[in-house]
Order: C-alpha cells, then sequence, then structure tokens
C-alpha cells in the first residue's frame, strides 16, 4: 500500500505526460464498436475503420488540447485522497468506455473460448455481432452512467482504491489478450488447441489479477488517507 503524503506532489503536467496520455484515449474509443474492430482483426483495415479512426483522432485530439482528457489536464485534478470533490463529467464519460473495453472484449473472447473448448466450433464472428456485443456493452456504459463502476462515481473520494480496480482490470485483460492473440496466430483451430487457447487465457486473467491484488503491478496499490497526493 502506499500513504498519500509519500506520493510526490506534482502541481502541473508536462507536455509529454499530456501527450503520451493522448494514444491511450484514441485506442480506447477507437475499440467502441465491437463488429467493426473484429473485421478489423479478420480482414484487416476496412473504409469504416479508417473513418472511425480519423474521426476518434479529431475528437480525441480536441479534447487532449482543451485538457478534457484523463491525463491530458495541464494540471492534476485530483490532490487530496479522500476529498469529497466532484468527478468531471470527461473522467466518467472517458473511463466508462475505458470498462465497456475492457470488459466487454474480455468476457466476450471468454465466452467464445468456452465454447469452442465445450463444442469444438468457433463461434467468434456471431459472439461479436451487433446483437452480441451491443447488449453487453450498452449495459457497461449504462452501468458507467449512473456512477455504478470504479473512477466513474459522481465523487473522487474513493479514487485511491477504485484506481487499482481500474489498472488491475486493464493489466490482466490486456496480458491476456496478447497472449491469446498469439496463441490464435500460431496454433490451428482445434478442440485440443481450444482447451489450451481457454487455459492459457483464464491463467494469465487469475496471475496477473493475483499480481495487482498483491500491488505488485503499477498502480495497483491502495492509497491511504492522509496529505495531498496525485491521482494518475
Amino acid at each position: 500500500m502506499e500513504y498519500a503524503e509519500q506520493r510526490k506532489l506534482r502541481a502541473r503536467n508536462s507536455g509529454i505526460y499530456r501527450a503520451c496520455h493522448w494514444p491511450i484515449w484514441i485506442f480506447v474509443f477507437f475499440l467502441a464498436p465491437g463488429p467493426l474492430t473484429f473485421t478489423l482483426f479478420a480482414h484487416g483495415f476496412s473504409l469504416g475503420n479508417s473513418l472511425w479512426l480519423g474521426l476518434v483522432l479529431a475528437a480525441t485530439g480536441v479534447a487532449a488540447l482543451r485538457g478534457r482528457l484523463p491525463g491530458a489536464e495541464s494540471a492534476p485534478y485530483i490532490l487530496r485522497f479522500d476529498e469529497d470533490k466532484p468527478n468531471p463529467l470527461y473522467r466518467r464519460v472517458c473511463y466508462t468506455f475505458a470498462w465497456a473495453a475492457a470488459l466487454s472484449y474480455g468476457l466476450l473472447n471468454l465466452s467464445g473460448l468456452v465454447i469452442a473448448a465445450v463444442t469444438g466450433v468457433w463461434y467468434m464472428k456471431q459472439i461479436y455481432n451487433i446483437y452480441v456485443y451491443l447488449p453487453l456493452a450498452a449495459a457497461i456504459l449504462l452501468l458507467g452512467a449512473l456512477g455504478k463502476l470504479p473512477r466513474v462515481e459522481p465523487s473522487t473520494r474513493k479514487e485511491g482504491t477504485h484506481r487499482r480496480y481500474f489498472y488491475g482490470t486493464v493489466w490482466a485483460v490486456t496480458a491476456a489478450q496478447a497472449v491469446l492473440l498469439v496463441l490464435w496466430k500460431a496454433l490451428p483451430l482445434t478442440a485440443a488447441t481450444g482447451r489450451l487457447k481457454l487455459g492459457a487465457f483464464v491463467g494469465v486473467l487469475a496471475l496477473m489479477g493475483w499480481f495487482a491484488y498483491r500491488g505488485m503491478l503499477p498502480r495497483t496499490r491502495p492509497i491511504l488517507p492522509g496529505e495531498d497526493m496525485v491521482a494518475d
């Protein structure tokens, strides 16, 4: 764990720090249309992918310049861990879409792996159609709109613990997806390899989740109340 008063207080965010956060949010919003993203991995860049990427670049670029993306502000918004401070709308929107990207892709890929391991048939294309992806993503976005997700609540009072849930999820899902992508490309689509991929995916999720629980991954240690802090 960390104590807030032990963290270095940063009065302003440097230009490099702000610029490095822009690609993160490009990636988050680019992943929002799941069926379109599936076609990208299945068939490569299409006109639809290109148009959507251009729109995302323009919208997030303007938001970053105005300091309306998390991490792209001219100065840190959260300076005190236990302060009951309003959570700005742009933070709530951005983190809601980040949760949607992490949870929806993780859950859908897990579902496809379980089906393949049990039946020997791959249904990833069917899983990523609008009738499956959109209800799941919409449910997550609704939870965010209601302020029921970590880092999306109306107040920043729980930021010291909520950020570890968010980053722990991001670490686990990202690592598991990366391993799955390598196995997907390297191994044939058989029942045996389906079970191997499922085991690897779940194993990486569990391992990274345990690391996050133990605070062994960056930004996954709880910050206890104290003096000033800077929330990344």
